[in-house]
């Protein structure tokens, strides 16, 4: 029997990325030197799946929603994209999620608008969206609803949301509300436009258009009959469900929120929460007892786990990676802050200490995202002004190059973002990024640059775009790529190297590389210290 409640998403999503979750970026790119289908195979290989099309791994995100509906009794579960037609004739409502439907997200934009075309995933979500199972299921009147973090990108791209008739969009966590949506939905009611969560201050309650409704019991879904809707309800911790079933390369959260308050970030809007110890164990045993030995730390900021507002608690930072190297070989961390790494290693030698636990014979490196955004102190104090707390945000890059330092010597290895054309940037604001580029250049890590994207209290600025570049943003773009060409050729070696496959991917990887240097220095795309100051580049 299958299911009547389909959660799914296209092969970019469900997949391991062959056991890297940093490969999983490879499909933000644009399907260039190589066919999309070789694209796809070295970056979002298909996973193993049950009878019933369940892939063996998931998006973590997804898996919450998935455990939330099981929980309370739909029969409901995530299906391969390849094997949706197991359930052509039980589906009432599918349920969607990406987190990046269209290409929107800053990585896929900033390529899409550098080569003019559509990036890997938004190709394949949009291959899944066309293919001949969901036009069946639109024909047959099947529900469509989608959330996530990119539920955004449907607001700009109405046409393609009327053409797939997708009912509800969900902005924020769901958790709450997609039971009384589905339930909804299932016996056939109307359903509202949009649901948005989350608290409201009472200015955001005045500046709601017409037409909002607002509620505060996620229940009351059932009979409100507005186009749109806000819940006050944020789930509490007992209200998170755990998951039931493997999440992609071992992601388990352990808060949810981030105090900093970035101007162009939409989790600050969200308030902190800590799981504790207990809750995460639960889940990261869902992944080991499916046999994946490796995994990821989720949090916006590792080191602010259990923190007292944005002073990082050593003794839970310490618990938290203790035990998830209990249970996995190596581990990685999804995010962690600049100012957070500074103030933990100053104090107490948190990174060191950090560093010991992870680092063993099994590890010589753990990786993070982290956000550099800008080296201009006048830029950052204006966008992210407690992205430096509890420091001077005025100190910026100097903190930047202390907490490179700090990871360097502990054996964090950081992939770290930058943001061209911010909102105000001027060209000394892009001289400053360019010159702190230079001082990084020597450290281990990737520095990725990406265009601007309106997000969170940003959110109604204007895109920014290649055609929009001055001479001094091309030499900044210029500058990440070198230093990123001259990086790769380190890395990969080193992080392959726990693959059976390695001795044949490896070569092949550096190749890749070789030839993108290749093209670039064509092009005259490479750029080393010090050039942005040798001549004058025009705005």
């Amino acid at each position: 029997m299958g299911f009547n409640v389909v959660l799914t998403t296209d092969r970019t999503m469900i997949s391991d990325h062959r056991g890297k979750e940093f490969l999983g970026f490879g499909t933000t790119g644009p399907p260039i030197l190589f066919p999309e289908k070789f694209w796809l195979w070295l970056f979002a290989p298909k996973v193993k799946v049950d009878s019933l099309g369940r892939p063996s791994v998931a998006p973590y995100g997804f898996r919450k929603i998935e455990a939330e509906l099981i929980r309370n009794g739909f029969n409901a579960g995530i299906v391969d994209p390849d094997h949706l037609s197991k359930h052509k004739d039980s589906a009432k409502v599918v349920l969607l999620s990406h987190h990046d439907y269209f290409g929107f997200g800053p990585p896929s934009s900033t390529f899409a608008s550098l080569f003019k075309t559509e990036t890997v995933n938004a190709r394949s979500f949009k291959r899944l969206m066309s293919s001949p199972i969901m036009e069946y299921w639109r024909k047959n009147d099947v529900k469509f609803i989608a959330g996530g973090p990119a539920v955004w990108h449907f607001k700009i791209r109405q046409r393609e949301r009327k053409l797939w008739k997708i009912s509800t969009l969900v902005f924020g966590e769901g958790e709450g509300v997609v039971c009384p949506l589905v339930r909804r939905a299932l016996e056939g009611d109307s359903l509202p436009t949009e649901v948005y969560t989350g608290p409201l201050t009472a200015d955001e309650v005045e500046d709601l258009p017409p037409g909002h409704e607002i509620i505060n019991d996620p229940r009351d879904l059932e009979n409100i009959e507005a186009d749109v809707v806000w819940v006050k309800h944020v789930p509490s911790l007992n209200e998170i469900p755990e998951i039931l079933f493997p999440s992609v390369n071992g992601l388990v959260e352990i808060m949810r929120g981030c105090p900093r308050g970035c101007k162009f970030c939409s989790v600050t809007l969200r308030p902190l929460r800590f799981y504790p110890l207990d809750k995460i164990e639960k889940e990261i045993l869902v992944n080991v007892r499916a046999g994946i030995k490796n995994g990821v730390i989720h949090s916006e900021d590792v080191l602010l786990y259990g923190a007292n507002g944005i002073i990082p608690n050593p003794e839970r930072v310490l618990k938290v990676n203790a035990l998830f190297k209990k249970h996995y070989r190596k581990i990685a961390w999804a995010h962690a802050s600049i100012a957070a790494i500074v103030k933990g290693e100053r104090d107490s030698k948190l990174m060191s200490k950090v560093s010991e636990i992870i680092l063993d014979d099994h590890q010589e490196f753990w990786g993070a995202e982290i956000g550099i955004e800008t080296g201009s102190p006048r830029l950052a104090e204006k966008i992210m002004p407690a992205k430096a707390a509890p420091f001077d945000v005025k100190k910026w890059p100097e903190l930047v190059v202390e907490a490179a330092g700090i990871m360097e010597d502990v054996g964090l290895v950081p992939a770290m973002t930058i943001i061209a054309g911010l909102p105000g940037e001027t060209e000394d604001d892009v001289l400053y990024t360019l010159d702190l580029v230079d001082e990084l250049w020597d450290f281990n890590g990737l520095i990725m640059p990406m265009f601007f994207v309106p997000m969170g209290m940003l959110e109604k600025e204007r895109w920014f775009e290649a055609y929009q570049m001055s001479e001094v943003h091309m030499e900044l773009l210029k500058r990440c790529l070198t230093k990123g060409i001259r990086f790769a050729k380190k890395i990969i070696p080193m992080y392959m190297k726990d693959k059976w496959w390695h001795p044949l991917i490896v070569p092949f990887l550096l190749w890749f590389v070789e030839k993108i240097e290749i093209v670039s220095r064509k092009h005259n795309y490479l750029s080393y210290p010090g050039e942005h100051r040798k001549r004058k580049l025009r705005v």
